[in-house]
């Protein structure tokens, strides 16, 4: 048998890899799912995911201790509207069947519900959407919210209001269809 050597890590390195895989294993499932509301598409969500983790892992950014997360995000969200604004999507359909298990006979209205509910946020501009995203189904609160995007909070909480305003009135359409 022969025996394999390989180079040694420095504890930078080995701190860097087991850092990297604990923020992996905590946030690529947030990360993914932000994708996969933004774009609407599962393979386009992980491969925007993947860019993510390579781009932390490439660039060694120094985050500050809590704000893992926001930087996670903030990038995930830059990578989709690059995406979005490319032109390389045309349409976005969320809720998909298939990424949903099927439901039981007594949670189907709920079912119904969360799709249309869905499907109105789909809709929203994507202002609107990312800040509807990342405060309701993300628990980020508006200043942190502010510090991700790059804007005021008075913004943050106009787009919310807004965005809130709109998708009440799309439900509301939605339902009279």
């Amino acid at each position: 048998m022969t025996s394999v050597t390989l180079p040694q890590q420095t504890e930078e390195e080995a701190v860097s890899t087991a850092t990297f895989e604990e923020l992996y294993a905590q946030y690529a499932t947030d990360v993914l799912r932000v994708c996969y509301f933004y774009l609407g598409d599962r393979q386009r969500a992980e491969d925007v995911c993947q860019d993510v983790f390579v781009k932390l892992i490439s660039t060694s950014p120094t985050l500050q201790v809590g704000k893992e997360k926001s930087w996670l995000l903030k990038v995930a969200l830059n990578r989709c509207r690059d995406l979005w604004r490319g032109g390389w999507i045309k349409r976005v359909v969320l809720g998909h069947p298939a990424f949903e298990l099927i439901p039981g006979p007594n949670e189907i209205g709920e079912a119904e519900e969360k799709q249309a509910l869905m499907a109105a946020v789909n809709r929203l501009s994507a202002d609107f959407k990312e800040v509807v995203l990342l405060h309701y189904y993300q628990g980020f609160g508006i200043a942190e919210i502010a510090q991700m995007l790059g804007v005021a909070e008075g913004t943050v909480s106009s787009r919310l209001s807004r965005a809130r305003d709109k998708l009440q009135k799309l439900y509301q359409d939605q339902g009279e269809e």
